[in-house]
């Protein structure tokens, strides 16, 4: 125990954080963290110069899923929060402004029993001072049903904080995409306010040279491809313009054409778009 404290005054005199400070971050900004967490959310901090105190940053208690072995773990995941964001478009000198949340009709939604009514979608407007001297907005929309997160794997209900603030939440979504649309330097790591109560799949992948006897990676299906051209034909909506930009922002990665799909992906995008279809029905 003794040296885990000597190893703990080390980095902390290693990154200038004093007892005091140590202690303000354990007990009010991070409480209940787990020291090497707190470490993790510090480094990240100074290596963005950013004040910790501040709280720029969230520790997420995710249940991070390994996509090669499939199992799941609960682990803390520092990300972002929306309030950093803000912080660096400000601090790019040409943050203008932003326009108040517009949102979209409420529905009411029926998820595994639970009755819920929620704006359809919600979009938010970030002005930028271009280097000629002209504002120019830069606009975001999301959709509740892309975005909220459910309160367990089994189930497609809300959590808590998605039921009791459909609007709050979904405005910060907005904003979030906002802001990376105005300032792409910002990054494209999701806020903790995206990922909320949601599962992180990581992509853990063998880099060993691939022979050509071996199998390729499964792609989404014919059937499954075409069960979403069907879908999309159905809704007047396509491909490039509606389901590729869909499933980029759910799996938080750019996919230009349907090749990048794997068959899972492509199903939970199915099910999303059959989620949009029932809400607009």
């Amino acid at each position: 125990m003794a040296n885990e404290l000597v190893i703990t005054a080390s980095s902390l005199a290693e990154r200038g954080i004093d007892g005091a400070t140590w202690s303000a971050l354990k007990n009010s900004i991070y409480p209940g963290a787990k020291d090497e967490s707190v470490m993790m959310a510090l480094d990240y901090c100074r290596a963005r110069n950013l004040d910790p105190l501040l709280k720029p940053v969230h520790l997420v208690p995710m249940s991070v899923k390994d996509s090669k072995s499939g199992k799941s773990e609960w682990r803390d995941v520092v990300m972002p929060g929306i309030g950093l964001y803000r912080i660096q478009a400000d601090r790019s000198g040409d943050y203008a402004g932003a326009k108040e949340p517009e949102f979209g009709p409420d529905v009411t939604l029926t998820l595994t029993g639970i009755e819920v009514t929620v704006p359809q979608w919600c979009k938010y407007t970030v002005s930028k001072r271009m280097p000629s001297g002209e504002i120019v907005e830069f606009s975001a929309k999301e959709y509740w049903v892309e975005n909220y997160a459910t309160a367990g794997r089994d189930t497609t209900a809300p959590n808590a904080m998605w039921k009791k603030r459909p609007y709050g939440q979904l405005a910060k979504c907005a904003e979030a995409q906002a802001l990376r649309k105005a300032w792409p330097e910002i990054g494209q790591q999701p806020t903790a306010e995206e990922m909320e109560g949601k599962t992180l799949e990581v992509d853990a992948r063998d880099v060993t040279p691939r022979t050509t006897t071996e199998a390729l990676p499964l792609v989404a299906s014919e059937e499954t491809l075409q069960a979403i051209t069907d879908l999309l034909t159905s809704m007047n909506k396509d491909w490039e313009q509606d389901f590729l930009p869909l499933c980029s922002n759910i799996f938080k990665r750019d996919i230009f054409q349907a090749s990048q799909l794997t068959e899972e992906e492509a199903q939970k995008g199915f099910s999303f778009l059959q989620k949009k279809a029932q809400v607009a029905a």
